[in-house]
């Protein structure tokens, strides 16, 4: 299939063209924002060829690696050639605003206005850590002129970023991207900014301007722009056609240039001092620990795409002091990590397909872009993200003890170390190679050592889709359905968490097809059809329990495609559940799986975090009594 073909079929699972609101990408994954996330197919979606994994959350977010520039532009001329993309944005029914859908257009805010500044930013960034190292080997002296030359180019580049975020802010806001940097240019205007710094500073109409430098801020141009876009569309709808033209950006230039000036530029200077102060904060109250602790949780903060959270602070760090030694130097640490128990998975396993994604997975998080590394293989298997976790909080202990520091806003990696160099503290650039060695090794070897292929959900999968293996084979039970795995003592509701009906564990679905866990016969199939038990061939007895309490439906939100003693068989669909219609119900949709002869099973999950329908999810090993097999 080529990008084109994924590109189409991606489209189509998420919905089609009419129910994407908005997209966007960051370096691997396509960051939809959908009209009604409930018609996002993830199963689909992970089986398209080029998808490395789905994460639905706050977004809709299509992992496809390296070549997302490719599956975006496919997408968009489909969506713009589709005629529906205009329509999406104004018809897609505008969604009831909700905490879900609140977070979400926060979340598409925030990536739709940072994300398109960060390759200049870091670019910049890097370009100005390569003329510290040709000062440092004494190839240029600060006071040449070719250097001074030579560093306008990046200094340039965070003086006017103010004006970088007003046109990604402008265009995402879908404001007059001319008018807003005309309006938001006054705070970097020399006459402006001289007029500020003056003795006795200046006033408007006898009010005095408040003085402050707005180079290198981004919070004061966002305040604008979202208060532009507000009075833009205003002032079209009051004034006349003919006199538009000028009337508009006149009335916004009135209104919205002065409270910027009086309002909105403070306001975001304080905002932005004040997340800036935060992070220096918790690194100067917790010290190298703050460092470790936030490597060694960036597996899954990364993983539901919530790093970006970390992106307005750390650019406004990085803006207003020059470096930022917390969030940046973590990400080194778990960059590293990944790549080390990715490659020490490619040494020990014997599956010769997973064994090519680890390797291609840990050089590309060895160069910085760790989501093939993820959702290829550690996020998968649980013995894969414990060596990641503690590689990268070692490595990060190390880093933070080291006090080192970032000068670019670049993923760190191999391909980015040169954002380490601080002219001032050689040994800053040492220490991140020695700190980033340490993540890796640490990872490695733990991987290497705990790592066995006949506890890989990933091994287990590949051996089934290649017909090497049956999920059941074994004597265990497949997930039947897709979603989240939870401890059974985290399920709300007494019995299930009580372990009173017997072991197992509790599924937070994504969508509501349900399959079978076990091959054998229906042996329980209620008219509410909201519970399915199945006896195994060979005794074992499994429930399906779909949502809590949702005997109370009396069968409305589901539809059974099997009968009371049917045969079925391992990942066979026998249920269809509407999730939506549950919740729309107040009823929890967590489903629990459990053996209910467990007595006579050792059950143990096999997997956690995300798990699709049919991949292993228990083992269920016969307990030996003194007579035999119990």
């Amino acid at each position: 299939m080529t990008t084109q073909d994924s590109a189409r079929a991606i489209l189509e699972h998420v919905g089609g063209a009419a129910n994407v609101a908005s997209l966007h990408h960051c370096s691997t994954r396509l960051r939809f924002t959908l009209a009604d996330d409930s018609q996002a197919d993830e199963a689909a979606l992970k089986a398209t060829p080029g998808v490395i994994g789905v994460v639905l959350g706050t977004q809709t977010q299509v992992i496809v690696g390296s070549g997302v520039n490719d599956y975006f532009r496919e997408i968009e001329k489909i969506r713009t050639g589709s005629g529906t993309r205009a329509a999406a944005r104004v018809d897609s029914a505008t969604p009831k605003l909700t905490l879900k859908r609140a977070g979400s257009v926060f979340m598409d805010f925030v990536v739709g206005v940072f994300t398109p500044i960060i390759p200049a930013v870091a670019g910049a960034g890097i370009f100005k850590s390569f003329l510290i190292l040709a000062v440092a080997l004494g190839w240029l002296q600060t006071t040449d002129q070719t250097y001074q030359v030579l560093t306008a180019i990046p200094d340039a580049v965070f003086f006017f970023l103010p004006l970088l975020v007003t046109y990604t802010a402008a265009k995402k806001l879908d404001v007059n991207i001319p008018l807003a940097l005309g309006i938001v240019g006054l705070l970097v205007f020399p006459t402006f900014a001289g007029l500020l710094t003056q003795e006795g500073g200046v006033a408007l109409f006898g009010l005095t301007v408040p003085a402050i430098a707005y180079n290198a801020q981004v919070f004061p141009p966002i305040l604008a722009v979202l208060l532009l876009a507000v009075v833009e569309r205003f002032a079209r709808r009051i004034s006349p056609s003919v006199i538009s033209t000028f009337l508009v950006p006149l009335i916004c230039f009135v209104v919205v240039a002065p409270a910027t000036i009086f309002l909105l530029g403070p306001l975001g200077f304080f905002l932005g001092t004040l997340l800036t102060g935060a992070m220096l904060w918790l690194y100067g109250t917790l010290g190298w620990i703050a460092v470790a602790l936030m490597a060694a949780a960036l597996p899954f903060i990364v993983s539901v795409g919530m790093h970006k959270a970390f992106i307005p602070p750390t650019v406004a760090t990085m803006a207003s002091a020059g470096k930022e030694s917390f969030y940046l130097v973590a990400s080194l640490a778990h960059n590293l990590a990944e790549a080390g128990s990715s490659l020490a998975i490619a040494v020990r396993t014997k599956n010769k397909t997973l064994r090519g994604t680890a390797i291609s997975s840990g050089i590309s998080a060895f160069f910085g872009i760790t989501e093939p590394a993820l959702y290829g293989v550690t996020l998968q298997n649980r013995r894969a993200i414990v060596s990641v976790v503690i590689g990268a909080f070692v490595g990060g202990s190390y880093l933070g003890i080291a006090a080192i520091s970032a000068f670019a806003l670049v993923s760190p990696g191999a391909a980015s170390i040169s954002m380490f160099i601080d002219m001032a503290n050689p040994w800053n650039l040492l220490h991140a190679v020695i700190g980033a060695l340490v993540a890796m090794v640490t990872s490695f070897i733990v991987s290497l050592v705990i790592w066995k292929d006949s506890d890989s959900a990933t091994v287990r999968l590949l051996e089934q889709q290649a017909g090497t293996a049956t999920p059941a084979a074994a004597g265990g039970i497949v997930a039947p359905m897709t979603g989240e795995v939870l401890a059974l003592e985290k399920v709300d509701d007494p019995v299930f968490s009580g372990g009173i009906l017997g072991p197992g564990v509790a599924i937070r679905p994504t969508d509501g097809e349900v399959r079978a866990p076990i091959s054998g016969t229906v042996s329980s199939l209620l008219p509410s059809r909201h519970a399915l038990g199945i006896l195994g061939d060979d005794g074992l007895e499994v429930l399906v329990h779909v949502g809590l309490d949702t005997v109370r439906l009396e069968g409305a939100p589901f539809t059974a495609h099997v009968a009371q003693g049917d045969r079925v068989e391992a990942g066979q669909h026998v249920l269809t559940a509407d999730l939506a219609a549950i919740e729309a119900a107040g009823l929890d949709i967590t489903t629990p799986v459990v053996v209910l002869n467990g007595d006579a099973y050792d059950v143990a999950p096999l997997v956690t975090g995300r798990v699709a329908a049919g991949a292993a999810l228990l083992s269920t090993d016969a307990k030996e009594t003194a007579n035999g097999i119990a």
